[in-house]
């Protein structure tokens, strides 16, 4: 099958797939085995119980005053 054959939904699928493979392979701990740091898992979990309540991130402003760019 060729991606020009997926349905949206296959599509969306396939890149979730392809994007938490990859986030494994990068965060991969090879002394422990580890697939993923706690802390980092836990923050991604809480990335993706945002967006399914509709949240889709931080506003500007807040990457801004995080960053030091702005006071707050």
């Amino acid at each position: 099958m060729q991606v020009n054959e997926l349905t949206i939904e296959q599509l969306k699928a396939l890149i979730r797939e392809t994007v938490i493979e990859t986030i494994e392979e990068l965060l991969a701990d090879p002394d422990t085995n580890q697939t993923v740091n706690e802390n980092f898992k836990q923050e991604l979990l809480a990335i993706q119980k945002r967006r399914e309540t509709g949240a889709r991130g931080i506003t500007t402003e807040e990457v801004m005053r995080r960053l030091g760019l702005k006071d707050g």
